[in-house]
């Protein structure tokens, strides 16, 4: 399953647990989700703005999502914290990813990733940021 699924997966099930009425964001939990879904906006952005940068800047920008979404999920417990974790998980293939070439050398078992697999990781990012928001919505509604 690709990461843009495996978000997409996460944010129906926050969304029917919220719907379900199972999972009831605190005031604390709902102000770090929207701290969240800023920083993640400042990271990875438009995609014309993202697909124009270079492979090392996108990258880059990539990691810097993985930093933010571990130090949320530091200062949470919980539903919230289970799904920043599954976010997490489903963009930890970024962590194996390089951007510059091997030279002959080992690379620590980095691969070079595609352009295509960079604008999967981008998108899940963006679909992370929407459900992050839409939870916070219809939390912010009852």
């Amino acid at each position: 399953m690709d990461m843009r699924r495996i978000v997409a997966v996460l944010a129906e099930e926050a969304e029917q647990q919220i719907q379900d009425q199972v999972w009831q964001l605190g005031p604390d939990d709902r102000a770090l989700a929207l701290d969240t879904v800023g920083r993640l906006r400042d990271v990875v952005g438009a995609p014309n703005v993202q697909e124009a940068l270079p492979q090392i800047k996108r990258l880059e920008h990539l990691r810097e999502t993985l930093a933010v979404l571990a130090i949320s999920l530091a200062r949470t417990h919980g539903r919230l914290a289970w799904f920043l974790s599954g976010a997490l998980n489903a963009l930890e293939p970024v962590l194996r990813w390089r951007a510059l070439p091997s030279d002959g050398a080992g690379t620590f078992g980095t691969v070079l990733p595609s352009p295509e697999e960079y604008t999967e990781a981008e998108d899940a990012v963006r679909r992370l940021q929407d459900a992050l928001a839409q939870i916070t919505v219809s939390e912010s509604g009852r």
